[in-house]
C-alpha cells in the first residue's frame, strides 16, 4: 500500500511542482527561485509520502554567501529531495545527460540551469565541466555524486575523478556530505518503501587550494575518507579506503580492481 501511495504521490506532485517552479522562474526572472520550490514544496511531500524522517547534522558548514561544491555518497533516488532540504542554498545539481529527457524532473533540471554531463563523450563531458566551473566562479554552488551511480548495498563506491578536476579548476571549497538510511528506505531500482530515518551530515569545507592543480586523485581520496568516516559514525557501512578512485569509463569499479581482473 505504501508503494502505491508513493508512486501516486510522486506522479501527481512532481508535475504540479514543475509548474510552480516554472512560474517562480518566469515571474521573478530568477532561476534560483525554482530551487526554493524544489526544497520547500516538492521535496517535503516526497519524504512525507515515503515515511522518511530527515535528521541533518553540520548545517553550520553551509555558507549561502560562498560558492561551494557539495559532494555526497548516493544510495537512493530519495537522496535528491533529501539533499535539497538538507543543504539550504540554491545549488545546481550535476546530473547524467540521460536525465534531461525524463518528464518533469529532467525538464526542470534543464530549465533551472542544472548541469548535464555526457559521460559517453569525453569532449562533451569536459565542456560540461568547464561550464560548471564558470557557473561556480560566478557564485553558484554545485551539488554532485562522484560515485556516478547509487550504491546497491550502502557501501561507498569508488569516486570518479572528473568532479575533483572541476573543484581544482574552480578553486572553491568542497563540502563532504554523507547520507545514511536512504538505501534502506528506498533501495536502488526499487519502489519498495520502508519508512525510516534519513541522516545527513555536512562536513567541514575542504580547502582545494592546498592541492596541486592536477591532484584530482589526492583530493578525491581526501573527500572520500571524510565521507567513509562519517558514514561509519552515522551507523552506515563505510567503504574500502583502497578502492578510492573509479576506473575510467566505469562506475563502482576502482582502478585497483579493474587492473587485477585484467
Amino acid at each position: 500500500m505504501r508503494k502505491l501511495f508513493c508512486i501516486v504521490t510522486a506522479g501527481v506532485w512532481t508535475p504540479i511542482s514543475f509548474v510552480l517552479a516554472i512560474l517562480a522562474m518566469v515571474l521573478t526572472l530568477r532561476p534560483a527561485n525554482s530551487v526554493w520550490v524544489a526544497r520547500r514544496i516538492w521535496s517535503p511531500v516526497l519524504l512525507w509520502a515515503g515515511g522518511a524522517k530527515l535528521e541533518v547534522l553540520g548545517q553550520e558548514h553551509v555558507d549561502p554567501n560562498r560558492a561551494t561544491i557539495y559532494v555526497a555518497n548516493h544510495q537512493s533516488t530519495i537522496d535528491i529531495p533529501a539533499h535539497f532540504m538538507a543543504v539550504p542554498v540554491p545549488f545546481r545539481y550535476v546530473a547524467k545527460s540521460q536525465l534531461k529527457w525524463v518528464p518533469f524532473i529532467g525538464w526542470y533540471l534543464a530549465l533551472a540551469g542544472h548541469i548535464f554531463v555526457n559521460r559517453s563523450n569525453r569532449a562533451k563531458a569536459i565542456a560540461s565541466l568547464d561550464a560548471a566551473a564558470a557557473k561556480i566562479r560566478a557564485g553558484t554552488s554545485i551539488f554532485l555524486y562522484p560515485e556516478g551511480t547509487r550504491s546497491p548495498d550502502g557501501h561507498i563506491l569508488p569516486f570518479k575523478k572528473g568532479p575533483f578536476a572541476l573543484a581544482l579548476k574552480a578553486r572553491v571549497p568542497i563540502c563532504p556530505v554523507t547520507i545514511e538510511g536512504s538505501g534502506d528506505l528506498m533501495p536502488k531500482d526499487s519502489w519498495n518503501i520502508t519508512p525510516g530515518t534519513l541522516r545527513v551530515k555536512i562536513g567541514k569545507p575542504i580547502d582545494t587550494t592546498g592541492f596541486a592543480e592536477n591532484d584530482r586523485e589526492g583530493l578525491a581520496r581526501a573527500v572520500r575518507e571524510v565521507i567513509i568516516a562519517d558514514s561509519l559514525a552515522l551507523g552506515g557501512k563505510g567503504g574500502d579506503p583502497e578502492d578510492s578512485v573509479a576506473a575510467a569509463g566505469l562506475e563502482g569499479i576502482s582502478v585497483a580492481r579493474a587492473t587485477s581482473t585484467n
